[in-house]
């Protein structure tokens, strides 16, 4: 089994970085975090095989043709076998009784799927390779875990998720990201206004369950407060203003589920709190969506 992709609009000649592919690829896996993955988490070599669309240079280097890229990723560490209850019942919460109802005998419950976090390592490489395109243009996308349950303490976060860990349990949290370097007017009105691209973007993640910008659901302020201070752009605006970019730094905040298979109950290798192992997946979509707004 596998997963990958296909990647188009990538000019000819760019220079592809595999050790920040790498490095994207082993954040998203959790190897990198102490917690939040369980103890028996899949292991994952996540090795690119480039299939079409790149070639080596004479340096050595790996280069974009101009052509669409397609990429594969082997899954090398398959247990099935931890699936295998699914034969006979749903997750509460999980895609497993909606998928049923769509695809009948035929929906795969073995893991791996399309309603399973594996699938982020495609959107990953992908999101990747357009926020090193982003780069060479000074724009900068980081993402970072501020919130675990209700503990906004970084400081505390490890507690946090040792103790949901070891009672096999699951929490949700919720990241936030910003994006630098974008000049005023990226987006179009209506219909593709930046903030619903982001929204869709992240909202196609597994496990997320709210999008907000900018001063988004807090509801403490007045619009005196926001709109009226004497400053243009509006600071508080998220870095959008009519679905555009105001030319501040772009804000926004992904929440993201608890997780619904839980260790205690079913066994196998789950995840304490996905939302971790969802940092590099939400800077990889908003690479993916700005570089598409910028094409």
């Amino acid at each position: 089994m596998a997963i990958g992709g296909v990647i188009d609009g990538v000019c000819a000649g760019e220079v592809i970085d595999m050790e920040k592919i790498r490095e994207a690829l082993l954040r998203r896996s959790g190897r990198k975090s102490k917690v939040g993955t369980s103890p028996r988490a899949r292991i994952e070599e996540d090795k690119v095989e480039w299939l079409s669309g790149v070639m080596e240079d004479e340096e050595g280097k790996l280069r974009t043709t101009g052509t669409p890229i397609a990429f594969l990723i082997r899954n090398a560490e398959q247990r099935p076998e931890d699936y295998a209850f699914l034969a006979q019942a749903d997750r509460p919460g999980h895609a497993d009784y909606t998928y049923r109802q769509k695809y009948g005998r035929y929906y795969d419950y073995r893991g791996g799927g399309r309603a399973s976090a594996r699938e982020t390592a495609a959107r990953v490489v992908a999101g990747e390779i357009a926020a090193q395109e982003l780069s060479e243009l000074g724009i900068a996308i980081q993402a970072r875990l501020i919130q675990v349950g209700e503990e906004k303490d970084t400081s505390r976060f490890e507690d946090v998720l040792k103790e949901v860990q070891q009672a096999g349990d699951s929490i949700g949290g919720i990241v936030e990201c910003t994006v630098t370097g974008l000049k005023a007017g990226i987006g179009e009105p209506l219909f593709d206004k930046l903030q619903c691209r982001l929204a869709a973007a992240m909202m196609s993640i597994n496990g997320c369950k709210g999008f907000e910008y900018g001063t988004g659901f807090d509801m403490k302020y007045r619009g005196s407060e926001i709109y009226h201070a004497g400053e243009v752009p509006c600071p508080m605006s998220g870095g959008i203003e009519g679905g555009l970019t105001n030319g501040l730094p772009v804000t926004f905040r992904c929440a993201f589920k608890p997780a619904a298979t839980l260790t205690r109950l079913y066994g196998g290798r789950h995840d304490a709190c996905i939302a971790v192992r969802a940092v590099p997946v939400v800077e990889a979509m908003s690479a993916l969506v700005i570089k598409d707004l910028l094409l």
